[in-house]
């Protein structure tokens, strides 16, 4: 988790560092100002739903654990063995953002809340670290280390099968949804800041299908 809040933390110091050192002529293309405090904020949206369309797929989650399976082996005599495979894994989570329009951004003024509804959350490869698994050959006596490969790949299809439905839990994917929405509600806040628009409240949501 510290290192998703460094990802989060490194995405808002560069956003902020962009809208710092953005020319003045550029910065006056993208909001207009009407008054000394005042500001256009559907402009200013509209510059803030571009850059996070530059995020692209950001990662906003990652859930580490172990898949646990075993395969048999059945044969004549003394061929019959089962293979154990305890294995760490890794999956990421992620949001495409690449499509984002303004239709999926609502700003209600009256009671400064700006809503966005994010794309579905979106789940990464499966990534297992075979170094730290532990393999037990109980009972195969063969001479054939082709056999125990075998059984070792089907182990592992097995893994990632189990893995991901381990992964797509229903408390896992709400604290991944969770880091998504702050996540993208920092970094639709952070310029509405820079222009004094703090004042308004970004909710972002997904969509019950998501």
């Amino acid at each position: 988790m510290a290192d998703l809040r460094l990802l989060a933390l490194t995405h808002l110091l560069a956003a902020g560092a962009g809208f710092a050192i953005a020319p003045r002529e550029l910065l006056e293309t993208a909001v207009v100002h009407n008054g000394f405090f005042e500001t256009d904020t559907k402009r200013v949206l509209a510059a803030a739903v571009e850059s996070l369309r530059s995020e692209n797929k950001l990662l906003v989650y990652s859930y580490k654990g172990f898949a646990a399976v075993s395969v048999d082996r059945d044969g004549f005599l003394f061929l019959n063995g089962r293979q154990e495979l305890i294995v760490p894994a890794a999956v990421s989570y992620h949001v495409d953002l690449s499509g984002l329009t303004a239709d999926q951004v609502t700003l209600d003024e009256a009671s400064k809340v700006m809503t966005i509804s994010l794309p579905p959350l979106m789940m990464g490869d499966v990534t297992f670290e075979p170094e730290g698994a532990r393999t037990i050959n109980g009972g195969l006596l063969t001479y054939s280390q082709a056999t125990v490969d075998e059984l070792s790949r089907l182990n592992y299809a097995s893994a990632r099968k189990a893995f991901v439905k381990q992964a797509q839990g229903r408390a896992i994917v709400e604290a991944a949804e969770r880091e998504a929405k702050a996540s993208i509600q920092s970094l639709l806040a952070l310029p509405l800041r820079i222009v004094r628009r703090s004042d308004i409240e970004v909710v972002a949501r997904f969509s019950p299908s998501g």
